[in-house]
């Protein structure tokens, strides 16, 4: 790939999702520093029954999640839900709202609390056991390279590029980016894997990128009005499996990023890797 090609990359989407594993919503700009993206997964529900993070990750308890919503309004979060219904996250009733909608006791909440985990379901047996089956779930601490309060997986910020998402067929809504990077036609798909500890300039903001993103089998399941899509993690499977974070040969898709100097990424800025 040429020295000029790689200048020509830019920033196509943003995203931000307010609620963990809800719908987020695409912006114009987006202020990144340490702890993330600005809004970005800063609500999260817990289960009452277990103390854990409500995340998609455990299909068989959570899928239902991400046919709701989540919209920043200027004093709090909107949720909107499945049935067309609304709430927003200082309603004094939203715990039991969320509860009859899930099925099951949790309390929404605007801060991690230390420790804070999920259950990471076994994707490769979801996929073939399916999202009601009984699979093994590993506990997975949350945002262990994040900063302050935000409910991130583990690190800061994630991005993906065109040429990924193409090659493998599906919608960046599925992988939950931050942002999506549009990259030249003849761009090879799954370069983020070489992209470790190399410094992203975008606009003013400076970005290292940490390794590649281990997908789990949220990109398969259902987003809102887009239907179950198994190919979002079997093809990066059969393709891109690469030791990520020294968590053995996983399959990948996307860079995760620590902010270096914070900054307001825009729409059609100009993406350089250093």
């Amino acid at each position: 790939m040429s020295v000029e090609a790689v200048e020509h990359m830019q920033v196509a989407h943003l995203y931000r999702y307010p609620v963990k594993s809800m719908l987020g919503e695409r912006v114009d700009t987006l202020f990144v520093n340490a702890g993330g993206a600005e809004g970005d997964r800063q609500f999260a529900l817990i289960d009452e029954s277990s103390g854990r993070v409500a995340s998609a990750k455990q299909a068989r308890l959570w899928r239902g999640l991400l046919s709701c919503g989540a919209v920043t309004e200027q004093r709090h979060v909107r949720i909107h839900m499945p049935d067309g219904s609304t709430t927003t996250t200082d309603e004094d009733d939203i715990d039991e709202v969320l509860s009859q909608f899930v099925g099951r006791p949790v309390r929404l909440i605007g801060s991690r609390p230390a420790g804070a985990s999920i259950e990471r379901a076994d994707p490769d047996q979801v996929l073939d056991k399916g999202v009601d089956a009984e699979v093994d779930a590993p506990i997975l601490e949350l945002a262990l390279a994040t900063p302050g309060n935000s409910f991130t997986d583990l690190a800061p910020v994630h991005a993906i590029t065109t040429a990924t998402l193409q090659r493998i067929g599906a919608e960046a809504a599925r992988y939950r980016p931050n942002f999506v990077i549009a990259t030249p036609p003849d761009y090879p798909a799954y370069a983020e894997n070489g992209w470790t500890d190399r410094i992203l300039s975008i606009g003013g903001t400076k970005l290292r990128a940490m390794g590649p993103t281990p997908r789990c089998v949220i990109p398969t399941l259902e987003h809102g009005q887009l239907p179950r899509a198994p190919h979002a993690l079997r093809t990066p499977a059969a393709e891109n499996r690469v030791d990520a974070f020294g968590l053995g040969l996983l399959p990948c898709a996307g860079t995760y990023l620590q902010v270096l100097s914070e900054g307001t990424l825009q729409i059609g800025d100009r993406v350089s890797l250093d």
